[in-house]
């Protein structure tokens, strides 16, 4: 029972770790995105 328990709980903190580094990588990529966008003409 106690397996069960902890393969749970491990479970839960992948997919939270998961979905951080999801939220993580989409605001890096916003700020690249911004980054971009504010050079205006040329470069």
């Amino acid at each position: 029972m106690m397996i069960y328990m902890l393969a749970a709980a491990m479970t839960i903190a992948m997919l939270i770790a998961t979905a951080f580094g999801l939220h993580q990588e989409s605001e890096r990529m916003r700020l690249k995105e911004k980054r971009t966008n504010l050079r205006g003409f040329g470069h």
